[in-house]
């Protein structure tokens, strides 16, 4: 594994929230291991999977973090946002409760304990469902550009736009932070945020691809 982590250019820690039952466990375990299940999974506190990846040549390593839905593990899941790069927040397009939980519940959740430079991105799920939708596409597009998020809409069941929603966000992310340095941290690599030539940081938010 050291051998392995010898030769990454990045690591990127996500953290994946949302309602119990819009399918994060499912987008996770779609994603890494390529499997889907029609049966519902209850993520109990926290769980993740790493996936590895080669984007634009550079070597990178995904430490995902699939976190649970309900409010009694709230204090729990609030703890993961700490050094997270991206924090993926999750809505059902068949349940616009979910969608309204993204913006007063899970987007306030972020932004008090994640800091201002986590990369933010909204993802409507199960948009196969279409004849059950509740959310439209341009809601949710809306939605994200209005507080400079990315948004896109998946399906953990066919797979439709996973791959895509990976590869723009780490593409975004690769803009943002440099390639790992020599000095390691617990979660397994320091990131300096690039400046931009007034030597600000970059600013959090994202460039909606979808």
């Amino acid at each position: 594994m050291a051998d392995e982590d010898d030769h990454l250019d990045y690591l990127f820690k996500l953290v994946i929230v949302g309602d119990s039952g819009v399918g994060k466990t499912s987008l996770l375990l779609r994603y890494v291991d390529q499997v889907f299940s029609e049966t519902f999974i209850s993520t109990i506190g926290v769980d993740f999977k790493i996936r590895t990846v080669v984007i634009n040549g550079k070597r990178i390593k995904l430490q995902i973090w699939d976190t649970a839905g309900q409010e009694r593990f709230k204090h729990i899941v609030s703890t993961f946002y700490r050094n997270a790069n991206s924090v993926i927040l999750v809505y059902d397009v068949t349940d616009s409760d979910t969608y309204l939980s993204v913006q007063h519940k899970w987007l306030s959740d972020v932004n008090n304990y994640a800091g201002n430079k986590v990369r933010r991105v909204l993802v409507g799920n199960k948009c196969d469902l279409a004849s059950s939708r509740q959310v439209p596409v341009e809601s949710g597009k809306a939605f994200a550009e209005s507080v400079g998020m990315m948004h896109i809409e998946t399906s953990a069941k066919t797979a439709e736009n996973l791959d895509k929603l990976f590869v723009d966000l780490v593409v975004d992310l690769m803009e943002v932070f440099e390639p790992l340095q020599n000095t390691q941290t617990e979660h397994g690599a320091s990131f300096r945020p690039k400046a931009l030539p007034d030597g600000h940081p970059v600013p959090s938010g994202g460039i909606c691809n979808c």
